[in-house]
């Protein structure tokens, strides 16, 4: 019809984690912020028990908040290689960590990351980083 504006829901937002405890706190979290959020372990990606090509083609997330843990350097890597694929081009990544420091001598200063460790202005800080993502253009 003309003139008519079809409305859109809310973006969606895949949370990536190794903790339950992590992935239901920022669940609640951007979920209050107003997005529809899905969520998936990292270690059923890497052992193939998730297809993340079907879990993106499902639910098509615009913004995917991804947990660097512990062995940093294989996380990071494994991180890259999700990032190199087609499913995941165009998306938005809020990379988060309980360790920024030690991340950031792995991959260096380029890349914001943000800290989880259950303070409030913490958790603020990766909620405003999921809403900037979400209307970031594609860079993929």
């Amino acid at each position: 019809m003309p003139g008519t504006t079809l409305r859109r829901g809310p973006d969606c937002v895949a949370i990536f984690d190794t903790s339950d405890d992590v992935v239901e706190m920022l669940r609640v979290l951007v979920e209050q912020a107003g997005f529809v959020v899905v969520s998936g372990h990292i270690d059923d990606v890497k052992r193939g028990h998730l297809d993340l090509q079907t879990f993106v083609e499902q639910h098509d997330p615009k913004v995917i908040v991804y947990d660097v843990s512990p062995p940093y350097d294989r996380t990071w890597g494994f991180l890259e290689h999700l990032r190199s694929q087609p499913p995941l081009a165009g998306r938005q990544f809020v990379i988060t960590t309980t360790n920024v420091g030690r991340v950031k001598e792995v991959v260096g200063p380029a890349e914001d990351v943000y800290e989880i460790v259950g303070r409030p202005f913490d958790l603020d800080q990766i909620v405003k980083a999921v809403k900037e993502a979400s209307r970031a253009r594609a860079t993929r």
